[in-house]
């Protein structure tokens, strides 16, 4: 499969109307071949208005058609792999097996939307069989299950751009529920963003669906993202990124006359509490876990590690297991010139607060946007006395609060934002010291996680990768594992329906044999 260049609006080519641009490869600097042409309103106005018609019959498809459908996305991207994983590469400077395995994640999870599409409890059909004898009312007979929102725009992310891009966990569900896909193109790895559209578009065309189910545009600026958000056919947005463009993106969802719900991820600083226990009995296994933690895929993980909280009384052992493993440690280019200058400002700011010392730096990267990783360090009085430290460095950065005892733990922990994840590092018999602080943790993130490190998402049922604002707009979500499907429905109730004018889903003899909560209890 060769690079076109173009953005792809249903079944065809866009225009290109709107100039044209050329990736870099952020380790050499260097442009890729083939130029891209930029689209604008008409292409906009197009693929919404192709997913506004397609969703009239694609929201009527039975789960095992659209689980057809991500089953032959996955099919086609692992056909392409090579190809794939080549660009990606040039596009990114990622390591090849980081690319080959994040294929394998993106596949995964639309095969597992497949499955929990084709298998139906998911839609969580309720039966309430009518009572025409009750007193002193008579009662009607109600079923309801969930529905589709309809066309839902994706944004493609910069740090992941297969599994949370064009062909990611957004897209996957959104598909799986049956709302049409409009993609907005990540413009740092535009070649990876076409072939992965390519292969979607091509297996929109061979399961019959309507060609608007999906579009995958290239968008100059950000006017004109916020124009494919105002658009009225479009019913909900998935977006990960910066929180100053998920707000940028909440604002304008939330000023149409008709409001639509926008599912970003944004920012998160991941604070990672360690005992005085765990200090005492692993504190060398426990930076080294750290260090590789911080620095994986060059810090630009939205699960890194970016806040250290531990006693000040292991304040001498903890830095130098730090400083031990951290000088070991180098990072691959960042993904785009702009993260690396982000990155080295947000550096420059934390070392210009009072009180914030540098305990550790790694290597730079040898490359046109050379980064080092840093780690910081501040006392908890300084630390509550200033807002600023709290704020996402996204890259491999962190700061160490040095606590006096546990009273201020409890103290950073009920002053930082909401996260997606917040960790103990503890030993045995000690918990029950800590009761209050997990309790608070819990308030403030979506995942807990114990003796491990935040980075890695497990993709599967119980997993949720989201929390309170800011780390996503919406803490009631997650945008990994199978309820991420739940974002892009609503309930929909109907009431004394006939059965032959009800979903099969809801028909009294249950043909499609699914799980159903009927009458107030579970039946099969």
């Amino acid at each position: 499969m060769s690079l076109v260049g173009k953005s792809l609006v249903g079944s065809e080519f866009g225009s290109g109307s709107e100039g044209e641009f050329k990736a870099i490869n952020p380790a050499s600097g260097e442009t890729l071949e083939p130029a891209f042409g930029l689209d604008g309103k008409d292409a906009i106005n197009k693929a919404t208005s192709l997913a506004a018609e397609a969703f009239q019959s694609f929201k009527l498809t039975s789960g095992a058609k659209r689980a057809q459908l991500l089953r032959t996305i996955a099919s086609g991207l692992e056909a392409n792999v090579d190809a794939i994983a080549q660009r990606m590469q040039e596009e990114t400077a990622l390591p090849e097996g980081r690319c080959r395995g994040e294929m394998g994640r993106t596949c995964g999870q639309l095969r597992m939307f497949a499955d929990l599409v084709e298998e139906g409890s998911w839609l969580d059909a309720r039966v309430e069989h009518a009572d025409p004898d009750r007193a002193p009312l008579p009662k009607p007979g109600t079923r309801s299950m969930l529905r589709p929102l309809g066309p839902v725009v994706v944004f493609g992310a910069s740090n992941f751009p297969l599994a949370f891009s064009v062909a990611g966990g957004d897209t996957a569900s959104a598909l799986a529920v049956g709302c049409p896909v409009i993609a907005k193109a990540h413009l740092a790895h535009p070649g990876t963003s076409e072939l992965v559209g390519r292969v979607i578009q091509e297996s929109v065309a061979t399961c019959g669906m309507p060609e608007g189910v999906f579009s995958l545009l290239f968008l100059p600026g950000e006017q004109l993202a916020q124009e494919l958000v105002q658009s009225p056919e479009v019913k909900a947005v998935g977006f990960t990124g910066s929180r100053r463009g998920g707000r940028a993106i909440m604002d304008v969802a939330a000023a149409r006359p008709e409001p639509i719900p926008v599912f970003a991820e944004m920012s998160s600083i991941n604070p990672v509490f360690i005992t005085r226990g765990a200090v005492a009995a692993r504190c060398d296994a426990i930076a080294q876990g750290f260090a590789g933690s911080l620095t994986l895929g060059s810090g630009q993980f939205c699960t890194n590690p970016g806040l250290v909280v531990i006693d000040n009384a292991d304040r001498d052992a903890f830095v130098a297991a730090i400083d031990k493993y951290l000088t070991k440690m180098s990072c691959t280019p960042m993904l785009t010139p702009a993260i690396a200058d982000h990155y080295r400002q947000g550096l420059e700011a934390f070392a210009s607060q009072d009180g914030v010392t540098v305990l550790g730096s790694g290597a730079g990267a040898d490359s046109p946007n050379p980064i080092t990783p840093t780690v910081f360090g501040v006392s908890a009085e300084k630390f509550l006395a200033n807002g600023a430290l709290s704020a996402e460095i996204f890259g491999p950065a962190s700061l160490v609060v040095f606590c006096d005892g546990a009273s201020d733990f409890l103290k950073v922990a009920g002053a930082i934002e909401g996260q997606l994840t917040a960790t103990v590092q503890y030993e045995s018999g000690e918990l029950e010291s800590f009761t209050d602080l997990v309790s608070q943790l819990e308030s403030k993130a979506g995942r807990l996680v114990f003796n491990a490190f935040p980075t890695g998402v497990e993709v599967g049922h119980a997993m949720v990768h989201g929390g309170p604002y800011p780390s996503t707009s919406d803490g009631r979500s997650t945008s990994v594992g199978t309820q991420a499907a739940f974002r892009f429905c609503r309930p929909v109730c109907w009431q004394d329906c006939p059965d032959e004018l009800l979903p099969k889903e809801l028909q009294e003899s249950n043909p499609l044999g699914i799980t159903r909560l009927v009458d107030g209890k579970r039946v099969i």
